[in-house]
């Protein structure tokens, strides 16, 4: 049966990782997989995380399954801060799902099999997984265009142009905040302008929320979201608490769905637990549990906001960082616009061939479209980084 397969390419981003783990070079820096790296380049466990899980060992009674949507209790604060002060008004469910990838997973399935969605459209660049989740459930992927690859930043013309231009009744993926790979984000008043022809064309976003907490603020990030809610727009949020939690292998995300009406997202959710059930069946507890009870409780979720704020505030510092020590390398190439950006990701505008020269030569681990990883950057390999950028460009 498996004698004819051939040896599967490694995966964009994380076969980069699994390269970085059998190095030995004991100086060598990771830039590439999007997981939060503290100032001594170590993944945190939140306080606030380890209060909630001691008293989940000392309280837990039951190991049994949860429904196919999760944690009830979840729900409620999952929309209170996807929403922000704008409330959905009874429109809105929320499913539990393994991570913001399996919140993908199951909104892209319910799209195409309940009310039968044929094509999805991505940003140009976008997530590497994106279009292979949404191909893997059937629908048909294609591009708009985002970024202007000469200066890096946003191309919002050439953005409203491609998005008039599609079809009434297909899918739009947009990236809320710290768009994954560029760091490059659209201003609250032309996500108003996205929103309004989203409305106009009869778009249906997807709305990828990975990063909340990430760019401007809680609040300030779901500025995107909260366009769409005032027009009483249906949509689909993706949430993951894998950064803003530092929840990554506790697969903890959501998915929330808002319709027309309440009638209608009811209806929504029965068929996205259909497509729960046959991928797998219902979500794990832990995770799940841990953000119900930070977000429920006053004092701990104070403690959370505290690590997030701090956590987006040492990205922004390295940010400052790199453009400061490339600033003084070289005088061919303005690195200005990364302190632009926000999030963990940055188009670096490093091409393959420098790149690769990066691994090869200095073992430091970057995309090949020149994305890098922010959040990878400390001050004790910031000068080594920088070094190695200068030599290869």
């Amino acid at each position: 049966m498996f004698e004819s397969l051939e040896q599967a390419p490694p995966d964009a981003i994380l076969g980069l990782n699994e390269l970085f783990r059998q190095d030995e070079n004991p100086n060598k820096i990771n830039l590439s997989v999007g997981v939060y790296k503290d100032e001594n380049g170590q993944t945190p466990v939140l306080a606030c995380v380890k209060q909630v899980e001691q008293l989940l060992l000392e309280q837990e009674t039951s190991k049994s399954y949860l429904g196919m949507d999760g944690l009830a209790e979840l729900a409620g604060p999952v929309q209170e801060l996807v929403f922000g002060e704008i409330p959905a008004d009874g429109r809105a469910v929320t499913l539990q799902t393994p991570g913001g990838t399996g919140a993908l997973r199951v909104a892209a399935d319910f799209l195409r099999q309940g009310p039968g969605a044929q094509r999805i459209w991505v940003s140009n660049p976008t997530w590497a997984n994106h279009p292979n989740i949404f191909r893997a459930t059937g629908l048909e992927v294609n591009t708009y265009d985002y970024l202007d690859k000469d200066s890096l930043s946003l191309s919002f013309d050439a953005l409203t142009d491609s998005l008039a231009k599609i079809p009434a009744g297909d899918v739009v993926c947009l990236h809320a905040c710290c768009h994954n790979p560029t760091g490059v984000d659209p201003s609250p008043e032309q996500w108003d302008a996205i929103a309004e022809i989203c409305q106009q064309n009869q778009l249906l976003p997807l709305i990828d929320f990975a990063y909340q907490g990430f760019g401007d603020g809680l609040s300030e990030d779901s500025v995107a979201i909260q366009q769409f809610i005032r027009r009483g727009s249906e949509m689909l949020v993706a949430s993951s608490f894998s950064k803003n939690f530092g929840l990554y292998c506790e697969r903890i995300g959501a998915l929330t769905i808002v319709a027309a009406d309440g009638q209608a997202a009811q209806a929504a959710l029965s068929h996205a637990k259909l497509s729960v059930r046959t991928n797998y069946s219902n979500p794990p507890k832990h995770g799940g549990a841990i953000v119900a009870a930070v977000l429920s409780d006053p004092q701990l979720r104070a403690s959370w906001e505290t690590d997030v704020a701090a956590m987006r505030e040492r990205i922004q510092k390295m940010r400052a960082r790199f453009v400061a020590a490339m600033t003084a390398r070289t005088s061919d190439h303005d690195f200005s616009f990364i302190q632009d950006q926000r999030g963990m990701f940055s188009y670096s505008g490093l091409n393959r061939q420098q790149v690769d020269r990066l691994r090869t030569e200095f073992s430091v681990y970057a995309v090949g479209s020149g994305r890098i990883n922010v959040a990878g950057m400390t001050e004790n390999n910031i000068e080594p980084l920088c070094d190695a950028i200068a030599a290869v460009l």
